[in-house]
């Protein structure tokens, strides 16, 4: 695409001069000109051309000078830089000029030779600007679809070298399933169904990143998280009750006395965090894996709507600052020995959560 200049000047003869000196680069498509007469006509021009690179605009113009032009023109387009060419070349009109957000000044008569390289110089920098403005809005792009650890990993001189360079961590795994789901998914429209579970997910993903938890990833109807550093285990807990809690509450109701469910799988201790996937390929997820992390997923499968289950391992661990019950020893599927399990009710100083039934009855 041609770059577009927008020329000002109440000079008529400007337009056929402009055209003649860079009649070469106008046949090539190398630039696109615009002309306006005075500073009111290039705000209509600037208005209908939202993508102008540069205007290159005299002082001295009737209804509006070119000075109050520029002010107005870097309000409207930040990434558009102005030149002003203009007879009165003293030191005050070129200070204010810069002031004011001028790129650069050149005094007439135009020399066509320094127009040129200005003009070159002006777009080399506006094109700058704009590739990083687009890397910008890219990168919060990927922050949405990226965790913090990978994007702070990616920042590291060694990243490149070391994409499949893995470490093995001490932190919690939680998994949180929507209940019921699946059912609702065929009894709702799809619009629907997308935006309950987008209001679920928004919820769920607030309280993992108040308890400075990180979303490993979604898995359908259900969320991924992973705790690290401090008193992990303890704050993912903390997590999976509050999530329970906010979830019964008036602002989710689906229907009278209908709120949504959810089950919940924790396990904390040894598990390898690094990137896994196909590097000839460059498909990678920023990943944790481990038994660990795959027994927190068998605890979720067999936990009930509202129930958080736990081992007795971790019951042993936090016994004295959370109230728990005996589910009953489990066989877990690919596990050569039954495991005995425990529903996390509430933090013994919390006794808000108490009052949440476990819904045994309640079906997947």
């Amino acid at each position: 695409m041609p770059s577009k200049i927008l020329f000002v000047d109440d000079e008529v003869q400007t337009e056929a001069m402009i055209r003649q000196m860079f009649r070469r680069e106008v046949r090539h498509h190398k630039y696109h000109f615009l002309f306006a007469l005075n500073g009111l006509e290039a705000l209509d021009v600037l208005d209908a051309h939202p993508d102008l690179d540069v205007l290159v605009t005299d002082i001295n113009m009737p209804k509006m000078d070119g000075l109050t032009l520029i002010q107005k023109a870097r309000e409207l387009r930040p990434l558009m830089k102005c030149v002003i060419v203009s007879a009165y070349g003293d030191i005050r009109n070129i200070r204010t000029a810069m002031n004011l957000g001028a790129f650069d000044f050149l005094t007439k008569p135009i020399q066509i030779k320094d127009l040129q390289i200005t003009l070159q110089k002006t777009l080399d920098h506006v094109h700058q600007l704009k590739k990083t403005a687009q890397a910008v809005r890219e990168n919060n792009i990927l922050k949405m679809y990226v965790n913090e650890n990978v994007l702070s990993l990616m920042t590291k001189p060694e990243f490149q070298n070391q994409l499949m360079v893995n470490e093995s961590i001490e932190a919690t795994v939680i998994f949180i399933d929507i209940c019921g789901f699946t059912a609702m998914s065929e009894r709702q429209p799809p619009d629907e169904v997308v935006h309950l579970l987008n209001r679920l997910f928004d919820q769920i993903v607030k309280e993992i990143i108040r308890h400075d938890g990180y979303v490993d990833k979604f898995i359908g109807d259900a969320v991924m998280a992973v705790f690290r550093s401090g008193d992990h285990l303890r704050r993912a807990i903390r997590c999976a009750l509050t999530v329970k809690h906010n979830l019964r509450t008036e602002e989710f109701k689906l229907a009278p006395n209908l709120f949504p469910h959810v089950s919940i799988g924790i396990n904390s201790g040894n598990m390898i965090s690094g990137n896994i996937g196909s590097e000839s390929l460059q498909r990678l997820d920023f990943t944790v894996i481990g038994d660990v992390v795959n027994t927190a997923s068998r605890y979720e499968a067999e936990a009930l709507p509202d129930q958080i289950v736990i081992g007795q391992d971790l019951r042993d661990q936090v016994k004295d600052e959370f109230e728990c019950e005996r589910i009953g020893e489990v066989n877990l599927k690919n596990k050569e020995r039954g495991r005995v399990l425990y529903n996390v009710l509430a933090a013994k100083s919390d006794e808000t959560s108490l009052s949440l039934p476990s819904d045994r009855a309640i079906q997947r």
